[in-house]
């Protein structure tokens, strides 16, 4: 079944008390803000009726690299807990950035669930339209959740480095310009400074606009900036070689 990838704020307060519709939140700290409390955030106001989708306690902390996929079974396990129905229409929402939703929106789809939408603005988006908030957190009877893992909604790091190696594929950056350009130390102590060779580097915050995505005519203006560049930059390394 088709589901619109974003909805607005006006049209989830219009459906929020629909039985098949089912809102989670999945607000989580940016790199460097490790010291936010997300979880308290949460219980001091979320949209009513969300339950907290904790990106962080749902990743596999067996691998020494973060916010790895969990196994299926433990993913399934998590969301039936927290009372959360594949079958339903789920709205994911963060605190209005675009930064952790579309990775709760991924998850969701990568282990089976159809019906997936983004809450358009977020948070920030339905406190300034005025709509109400409730504080606690949110207990609902074990959802029926069976994970279907998609394998082809991840690749390894093999594919990447023969991507890379012999442009098969393009390998797009979304981290900040002064990280991609190796002008910052990363965040998380142990990376090294630097990217994947032949990446493109396309900041994740130059495609949004107030926890939106910008319009299509925008995007297409940033992807052709991005890959003109990478042309004449290619043009200019050959130039400098002859």
């Amino acid at each position: 079944m088709s589901t619109t990838w974003f909805v607005g704020a006006d049209w989830l307060a219009e459906h929020i008390d629909d039985p098949e519709i089912q809102i989670i939140d999945a607000r989580m700290a940016s790199p460097g803000q490790e010291d936010r409390n997300v979880a308290q955030e949460y219980l001091n106001g979320h949209i009513p009726g969300a339950v907290f989708f904790d990106i962080e306690a749902l990743s596999d902390h067996t691998s020494p690299l973060p916010h790895m996929l969990p196994r299926p079974e433990t993913f399934a396990v998590a969301m039936r807990e927290l009372g959360v129905n594949q079958d339903k229409h789920l709205i994911v929402y963060d605190e209005g950035n675009l930064f952790s939703a579309p990775r709760a929106w991924w998850m969701l789809r990568t282990f089976g669930v159809e019906k997936v939408s983004i809450l358009g603005g977020g948070l920030a988006g339905w406190q300034r339209d005025d709509l109400l908030l409730e504080e606690g957190a949110v207990e609902l009877p074990e959802g029926e959740f069976n994970a279907a893992f998609n394998p082809e909604a991840v690749v390894k790091v093999t594919d990447v480095l023969l991507a890379s190696h012999e442009n098969t594929a393009q390998v797009i950056d979304a981290r900040p310009a002064a990280r991609f350009n190796a002008e910052v130390d990363e965040p998380r102590p142990g990376l090294r400074r630097g990217h994947i060779p032949g990446a493109l580097n396309v900041p994740w915050t130059e495609l949004v606009r107030e926890g939106e995505l910008k319009t299509t005519d925008e995007l297409d203006a940033i992807f052709f900036w991005v890959a003109a560049s990478a042309t004449t930059n290619q043009l200019s390394s050959a130039a400098a070689l002859v």
